[in-house]
């Protein structure tokens, strides 16, 4: 069972979310621990599961891909097989960012970096290929207002 998270805890993940490369000097000093407490704490977090991994943030517009869309996708059948081979089959799309099992009226809820209308196009094609996939109902962003990738406690 992971020891339950303090005030000093909660400044390193705050820390960390804000800036993943800050060194441990620099973490130190802001926290108000010394080098040393503070790689063992960090190192705990990690440990402990509570800091999962560490990754960059690209750009997609410079990397050609300036379009997010947002689908809410609908599956025809919900057994095993179908469920597993959709999870599959987004896991191998390299356009798709994040998915979500969600409630409601759609299944899932996938959000997908594209290169305009007709990269989107080229996606919901193959999209539609994927067994199981009944229907979908698609929003295109216009712009990010707030990007987090975790919310600190």
């Amino acid at each position: 069972m992971p020891k339950p998270l303090d005030a000093i805890d909660r400044k390193i993940l705050s820390a960390l979310t804000a800036d993943g490369r800050i060194s441990n000097n620099q973490l130190a000093e802001q926290v108000g621990l010394s080098p040393a407490p503070c790689w063992q704490r960090m190192r705990r977090l990690e440990k402990d599961g509570f800091i999962q991994a560490y990754a960059a943030i690209l750009d997609q517009e410079k990397l050609g891909l300036a379009e997010t869309a947002l689908v809410d996708v609908g599956l025809d059948r919900h057994d095993d097989a179908t469920v597993d081979g959709f999870g599959q089959a987004m896991a191998a799309m390299p356009e798709v960012l994040e998915v979500f099992l969600t409630t409601g009226e759609y299944d899932y809820f996938i959000k997908v970096a594209v290169d305009g209308t007709r990269g989107y196009e080229a996606f919901l094609r193959r999209l539609y290929r994927v067994p199981g996939v009944r229907n979908t109902r698609s929003s295109f962003a216009l712009r990010c207002l707030k990007r987090a990738s975790s919310v600190t406690p």
